[in-house]
């Protein structure tokens, strides 16, 4: 190893010397590489917000196993359920609870502005932990008065005003479908792309808020098991007992259940991959016209390099050495741009857009792989360069 690092230093940096010889085209490669990375990065966010914006609120239910209807294709669009599987439920060993959880998406008024948005309500048993949220924990008695409900801080629009109002304690009151509703108190879960926020009340306020909804239509079956139960086997257990009209879920799995529908039953999930393959591509383009122009304007002296002995390893080393410069240079602004664009459309959408070091490293490893395809293809011609042709 040593030997080798002695032998790196020693060697000339030719594919680093003919890059830096035409600055004006190492400068217009960055910037290309540069665009081509923040293409990706912007995709690969979006995409995760997506899909962490969507499961938010999954991950924040406090339940080991969930109960579904076999037609449901993810939280907004769940179908319904009878209650009787959820006392069936109970009749199984290691289940502690299970509990009706009732979902809908509706139009609501903004209480500053007066204009409509999509929010998703949720309806829960006030008298069971349905949430593993502190805030909605501590104030979930205030649901059992009627047509009261607590508001999504982290809801998408401008909520300022209610949200400090709200906060010094003072109620707010809106119309949900006409019917005048009041807001006594915050959470967070946040915005997501199908909703704008989210509003949580007792199973009962809900009812009301939706009267051709019966009690007996669930949209979620929460199951909490005693201690000591594997979920994996009272999953088992549960499938066994219930009919087939009921689909049961791990954790885990609901999550799944989220992130797949918008992954593959959307046309969002597939328009961000395909943003992520045309980023690369570019990519490949604009590194391939560089690196093609500069082999081209220095044939001759890669054909002296063969008359000299050189083979066409390592001829085709230099042209790779450029390209793994181009990348790892290319790759630093495309890095640092993204920042302030996540920022950006953070602030501007309230969805979950950071960057990671899983996404950094992602983007890191499509460049490299990137610039080598363009480099190999911008070899071919190299490889047939014969020094009798050139003089």
């Amino acid at each position: 190893m040593i030997g080798f690092i002695q032998q790196l230093r020693q060697r000339t940096p030719l594919g680093w010397l003919q890059l830096s010889h035409e600055k004006s085209r190492l400068l217009v490669a960055l910037g290309g590489i540069a665009f081509a990375d923040i293409l990706m990065f912007m995709q690969l966010g979006f995409q995760t917000a997506l899909f962490e914006s969507n499961t938010k609120l999954h991950n924040s239910i406090q339940a080991d196993i969930f109960l579904v209807s076999p037609q449901a294709r993810n939280v907004l669009n769940a179908s319904t359920f009878t209650r009787r599987r959820l006392y069936q439920a109970m009749d199984v060993q290691g289940v502690k609870s299970a509990e009706p959880m009732y979902v809908n998406i509706v139009d609501w008024k903004n209480p500053k502005t007066r204009q409509k948005t999509s929010v998703l309500v949720i309806g829960i048993n006030p008298e069971k932990q349905a949430f593993d949220l502190p805030d909605v924990n501590s104030q979930i008695d205030r649901v059992k008065l009627p047509d009261t409900l607590l508001f999504d801080r982290a809801s998408r629009g401008d909520y300022q005003e209610a949200i400090a109002q709200v906060a010094q304690g003072k109620p707010v009151t809106t119309e949900i479908d006409r019917r005048t509703i009041t807001i006594s108190g915050l959470f967070s879960i946040g915005a997501s792309f199908a909703a704008d926020g989210n509003l949580i009340t007792s199973d009962q306020n809900f009812l009301r808020l939706f009267p051709k909804r019966e009690a007996s239509s669930v949209s979620i079956g929460l199951i909490q098991l005693e201690p000591g139960y594997d979920p994996k086997q009272i999953k088992a257990a549960l499938e066994s007992h219930l009919d087939d009209d009921i689909k049961v879920l791990t954790k885990a799995e609901f999550i799944e259940f989220e992130t797949d529908y918008w992954k593959k039953n959307t046309a969002i999930g597939f328009i961000f991959s395909l943003g992520v393959g045309m980023g690369f591509m570019v990519g490949v383009i604009i590194v391939y016209q560089v690196l093609s122009t500069d082999v081209n304007s220095h044939l001759k002296e890669y054909a002296t390099f063969k008359a000299m002995g050189y083979n066409n390893f390592y001829l085709l080393g230099v042209v790779f050495e450029e390209a793994i410069i181009l990348a790892i240079l290319g790759f630093i602004p495309g890095a640092i741009a993204p920042l302030g664009l996540y920022a950006l459309t953070r602030n501007a959408t309230n969805l979950p857009l950071y960057m990671t070091v899983a996404r950094a490293t992602t983007v890191l490893i499509l460049t490299m792989i990137m610039c080598i395809i363009s480099g190999a293809i911008a070899t071919r011609k190299l490889q047939s360069a014969d020094p009798a042709d050139m003089f």
